[in-house]
């Protein structure tokens, strides 16, 4: 068979020489160029396959290659490649006859996936569990007494913490089961890993493992994504394409962040998971999955149905057992393990020091991590390759800010036959005296925690009475009763502006523009809760001017939280 020739398109260097290895490995010939103007003119001189096409661009962008390209009668395959905050690109991209888009960061099986849809091939098969892949986002630590087939995993459960206990112990009893389950935590404390540990314990393991970020795609693309289209549903729907839960069948699909997605896909996942059957985009026949579906978020999901922003039946639906990943600052005697895996795994990779200074030990003992174990695993790997303590240390001492992200919703486990059934006791905080009263308290113990004694985290277990101290003693895993977190940068925003008519009345440039709107609000509203509302340093990192983003934070409806406690 012919060998097809791809032409890669992007300014960076190394991603060309890395994408161009790749392809070349499965058998493509590649041709790249580093910019739009070099990309137009080798697409008119050159007969191409398909081509992989980077949003930004030092001279002509991505999108305006891909415009002049279709305009001049070039019918090749186009993939677009954008980061998360070109989401909104993305829309324009398909629009402008993009056969696919794929966001950054992707890994070869995104790739290798894309072009086989391009080109109507059957899709690669997987590596099983996609076993061997490393990237360490929110990476837990595994005690040395656990059992050491779990390395075949290709993940590591390091923890000596009680609260890692009490969410392993729990992932242990409900992983062979099918249940749905909700993973509630901050940014950055493992959600993932937890997600990959009960596939792995399941009957499914042998099946494939997907995620979905729900953050990274507006619902127009996300549609597609998770439910596939038909050929023709759309302009560049050039062939059909299978969806997330087609390819999770007999499997699991893990959607992250779910308190992102917009109502009418909650519908359409609340149908998926009722009647295990669903529609893809412009299709007329019905695709029967079973896939187990596993949650995560790190909003406060009751919050969001009171604003309208989330169903409360889908809430239900998924909330038949939640699990609290704790953040690293309430379990910080796994950070000491955290640092010595993050040391082996890049001393060995940057050749730098295997040992941590005792002086940036005790910084990282004291320091709360608002980004959790993401962030400790980048300072660890910044002090490996650069070998500057002292960076470090000036860096913790800068870095005292707000957590990354609104903290989990601590909501009660709910299931039958036993699984983590709610019982009574819990704690209430006392705001004004800046003490937690607990109750009831054990015998010979007083009601009151001092009031120097650390805040316990909101997933720990309620005190049991003498009347139920036995049924306390096998029910450990269970949450206390919801609270509200009363972080000034995390408080959730009211819905955003309604549209300026009804949807029946949208044309396509109008539906365009909605959802470009509402994918800046929430790249806009996850920079300001990272920056603790600083504007200007938001506007830095956005990479707009302070005026502009003063101008789309009103466009957008967003409410600064200090100057408004309450919507």
């Amino acid at each position: 068979m012919e060998q097809k020739v791809v032409l890669v398109v992007d300014d960076e260097e190394a991603l060309r020489t890395y994408l161009a290895e790749l392809l070349q490995m499965a058998g493509y010939q590649v041709r790249t160029a580093s910019g739009g103007q070099q990309a137009l003119q080798m697409l008119a001189g050159g007969a191409f396959d398909a081509v992989l096409l980077d949003v930004i661009l030092p001279d002509l962008s991505g999108l305006e290659v891909l415009k002049r390209y279709r305009a001049d009668g070039g019918t090749a395959p186009v993939i677009v490649l954008s980061a998360l905050a070109g989401a909104d690109d993305a829309v324009r991209a398909m629009k402008f006859g993009a056969t696919d888009y794929i966001a950054k960061p992707f890994n070869r099986d995104d790739i290798e996936a894309g072009l086989a849809r391009a080109f109507g091939l059957p899709l690669p098969p997987r590596p099983e569990e996609n076993a061997g892949t490393e990237d360490g986002r929110g990476l837990i630590a595994r005690p040395s007494e656990e059992p050491a087939a779990e390395e075949s995993t290709g993940r590591q459960l390091i923890y000596i913490s009680s609260a890692m206990r009490r969410a392993k112990a729990l992932v242990d009893q409900i992983a062979d089961t099918d249940v749905p389950v909700l993973l509630l935590g901050e940014s950055g404390v493992g959600k993932e890993v937890i997600a990959r540990e009960i596939h792995q314990r399941s009957r499914r393991r042998a099946r494939p493992f997907i995620k979905v970020n729900c953050a990274a795609l507006p619902a127009e693309l996300l549609e597609s994504e998770l439910f596939g289209h038909e050929r023709g549903a759309f302009t560049g729907a050039t062939a059909e394409k299978p969806g997330k839960f087609e390819l999770a069948d007999q499997g699991t699909i893990f959607l992250d962040e779910i308190g992102e997605m917009a109502i009418r896909l909650q519908a359409k996942l609340l149908q998926v998971l009722q009647d295990e059957e669903f529609f893809r985009v412009g299709g007329k026949k019905s695709v029967r999955v079973d896939a187990r579906v596993v949650v995560a978020t790190n909003r406060d999901l009751e919050r969001e149905i009171e604003f309208g922003n989330f169903r409360e039946d889908l809430f239900y639906r998924l909330n038949v057992v939640a699990i609290r990943i704790a953040p690293l600052r309430e379990r910080r005697e796994d950070i000491a393990p955290l640092v010595e895996y993050f040391l082996k795994k890049y001393s060995k990779r940057y050749r730098g020091p295997s040992e941590l200074p005792q002086e940036v030990m005790r910084a990282f003992l004291e320091y709360d991590w608002p980004g959790n174990v993401r962030e400790l695993e980048n300072l660890v790997r910044r002090l490996v390759v650069l070998n500057d303590p002292g960076l470090v240390l000036d860096e913790l001492r800068a870095q005292s800010r707000a957590p990354a992200s609104a903290p989990s919703l601590p909501t009660a486990y709910a299931g039958d036959g036993g699984v983590g059934q709610p019982r009574s006791g819990s704690y209430a905080m006392n705001r004004d005296a800046g003490a937690a009263s607990w109750g009831p308290p054990l015998p010979g113990a007083s009601a009151t925690r001092p009031a120097d004694a650390a805040t316990p985290p909101l997933n720990a277990p309620a005190t049991p009475s003498a009347g139920n101290a036995a049924e306390g003693e096998g029910n450990a895993n269970v949450l206390a009763s919801p609270q509200k977190y009363m972080n000034p940068f995390a408080i959730p925003q009211p819905p955003p502006p309604p549209p300026e008519k009804p949807e029946s009345e949208m044309s396509l440039k109008d539906i365009g523009r909605r959802a470009a709107m509402l994918a800046e609000r929430e790249a806009i509203l996850a920079m300001l809760q990272r920056t603790a509302w600083n504007k200007r340093k938001a506007a830095s990192k956005l990479k707009i001017s302070y005026k502009a983003l003063l101008y789309k934070i009103k466009e957008c409806g967003i409410v600064d939280p200090r100057s408004n406690a309450e919507f």
